[in-house]
């Protein structure tokens, strides 16, 4: 009994080594995140075709993203050991930029941005 016992577990463990090892999303999910939201305007009115940029503070490289008809953007893949910068622009308005930092431990994060004319 107990040498069938014993069997049972290795095999429950195995098996759960062999899907973990299968699985790389699985470890790959863990270290990185999503940041997503609205650009609107003055007005809390969401703006289709506005420019969102995200800037990676570590290698300064920057992403882009142009909103939907909803004003929605959202970027994937995203390092959870880096800090990143988020701007818009649409047509000679620009948003305050926000930082989405370390810190930040949801997987998927939430960035509004609302545009304002530019001085």
């Amino acid at each position: 009994m107990k040498s069938v016992l014993r069997l049972l577990v290795f095999l429950g463990l195995a098996g759960g080594i062999a899907l973990w090892a299968q699985n790389p999303n699985a470890r790959q999910e863990s270290s990185t995140r999503t940041v997503e939201g609205t650009v609107t305007n003055a007005g809390k009115q969401p703006v289709s075709s506005a420019v969102v940029q995200l800037k990676d503070t570590k290698t300064l490289q920057i992403r882009s993203f142009i909103t939907q008809q909803d004003g929605k953007y959202h970027f994937t893949g995203l390092s959870t050991n880096v800090d990143y910068e988020l701007h818009a622009q649409h047509e000679g308005k620009d948003s305050k930029t926000k930082r989405l930092d370390v810190f930040n431990s949801r997987h998927v994060a939430t960035v509004n941005l609302r545009l304002k004319k530019t001085k």
